[in-house]
């Protein structure tokens, strides 16, 4: 049995660690505010590069394709974290890509893992990644990261004719849950591409523009492509800090009821410590008494 300090001790311990969990717990939450207002900031931007598409598809030259199907080769972006505790947030995204990947009976060409973490877990998967690029753990840190994933989605193209580029990410259902998802990011869906030139405009004045049409369409697309990926970043980053707020949430509850069992033990003991002292000292008393009682007087 545990004696008095070696209980002590513990309290000390277990309350540093509820602390800890508790700031983890608020950063995961401002985190978590920072990564949706970010997303909500994209709405504006997003909308602005599809009027862009819009009009720049009703102005096509006639008998253009924006978007090839020929046959390629294939490339895999797995979105994961860039720290752990949180749960199974790597395995759960690693599991659902290679289910998908299997359904599709597609055999992979290249892996790229974002997160130190999801490396391992593609492996086990059957999987493993070619390469691993870091994945942000803020909102600041979005931006540079898309740039770096859109420069090696070119060499993709450029070096291993790669046509075809699925994305896997988290995404967040709830402030403390999230589900698996995948997007195509290439090529365009023609039929997305159709929709959007057949849409209304909202006025009644179609933009023209005078520079040649084939830049300015790849420029648009580009500009797509920052959207799509800047979103995919937000809502893993998203799910990764809810994933975490989960985590700490039940570190919490389970560091709470370790502090009350201590606290409880450590009451015990301590009356334990009282009730023999206090027996002690009344054995004592009594011995005293018995032996004075005892001794002849005069």
């Amino acid at each position: 049995m545990d004696d008095l300090e070696s209980i002590r001790r513990q309290i000390r311990s277990t309350e540093t660690l509820h602390s800890v969990v508790r700031t983890m717990k608020v950063l995961s939450m401002t985190s978590i505010h920072q990564c949706e207002q970010a997303v909500d900031s994209l709405a504006d931007y997003e909308r602005t590069v599809r009027l862009g598409l819009r009009a720049a598809l009703r102005h096509r030259p006639r008998g253009t394709s924006v978007a090839p199907t020929g046959e390629g080769r294939l490339g895999v972006v797995v979105f994961g974290s860039a720290w752990g505790m949180c749960g199974r947030f790597n395995e759960q995204i690693a599991a659902f890509a290679a289910e998908r990947l299997a359904e599709a009976g597609n055999e992979t060409e290249h892996v790229l893992g974002l997160g130190d973490l999801i490396g391992g877990r593609l492996e086990d998967v059957g999987h493993a990644p070619d390469r691993t690029l870091e994945a942000p753990d803020a909102v600041d840190q979005i931006t540079p990261r898309v740039q770096d994933l859109l420069v090696e989605v070119e060499q993709w193209r450029t070096d291993e004719q790669i046509r075809k580029v699925l994305l896997f990410h988290n995404e967040t259902t709830s402030r403390t849950s999230f589900a698996p998802t995948m997007q195509q990011l290439l090529p365009l869906d023609h039929r997305w591409l159709d929709t959007l030139e057949e849409e209304p405009w909202p006025t009644k004045m179609i933009p023209a523009f005078r520079m040649d049409w084939e830049p300015l369409f790849a420029a648009l697309v580009r500009q797509y492509l920052f959207v799509s990926l800047y979103r995919a970043f937000a809502e893993s980053l998203t799910g990764e800090h809810s994933s975490r707020l989960a985590a700490m949430q039940a570190a919490e509850d389970n560091a709470e009821e370790r502090l009350d069992d201590l606290q409880m033990r450590f009451n015990r003991q301590r009356q334990n410590a009282i009730t023999e002292e206090l027996l002690d000292i009344t054995s004592g008393y009594e011995a005293l008494s018995t032996a004075d009682s005892s001794r002849p007087s005069g």
